[in-house]
């Protein structure tokens, strides 16, 4: 190798090496900062959690209650379940990622049911907040509660028409049952 390193077999094959190490080197490190973003994409995309329902979509007024004991409501139209966290047979949201949340429920009724609505915000079977009105002075109750509080992952959240209550609602929406994370804490 000393007279001609430039024709020497094993001069050009340890060029070529240091090449092919200095290529895997650099794929290695971007393959890195690749996988490192699609984490961080990844870890926003489970960040994302938010539902809200109606009581149901019907263009003609239906009532909903009056019942002999508690139940939880089962919202049925859906307007975003980004998550998939609420489930609309059982009118139950789990919550995905742990983290503090802002959940809103408002309730509606008529006097041509019952004029009393009065419901209950609940986290794993117990009470956040209530929403209640009962037999006010004209032909219509609503109400609605707003709430942020800290939830972990799997808590189960619902709203429980109380017993003796009733809803009122139609195309308009008057019943929904809203949440989202506003951070997450896990």
């Amino acid at each position: 190798c000393v007279t001609d390193q430039a024709s020497c077999g094993c001069c050009l094959m340890q060029k070529q090496i240091g090449r092919l190490e200095k290529f895997f080197n650099m794929s290695i490190n971007k393959l890195k900062d690749e996988l490192m973003s699609s984490k961080m994409i990844l870890n926003n995309m489970r960040s994302r959690s938010a539902f809200s329902v109606a009581l149901n979509n019907n263009s003609a007024m239906v009532s909903y209650g009056p019942f002999s004991s508690d139940s939880i409501i089962k919202y049925k139209h859906v307007f975003i379940n980004l998550g998939d966290g609420y489930n609309v047979e059982t009118g139950i949201f789990t919550v995905p990622r742990s983290g503090v949340y802002s959940l809103s429920v408002t309730v509606y009724s008529s006097a041509r049911v019952t004029l009393s609505n009065c419901v209950t915000l609940q986290v794993n079977g117990e009470n956040v907040a209530e929403a209640i009105e009962r037999s006010g002075q004209d032909l219509e109750d609503s109400t609605s509660v707003v709430v942020a509080v800290q939830l972990n992952a799997g808590d189960q959240l619902s709203v429980r028409l109380l017993q003796g209550c009733s809803l009122s609602d139609d195309i308009n929406h008057y019943n929904t049952f809203t949440g989202f994370l506003l951070y997450a804490s896990d």
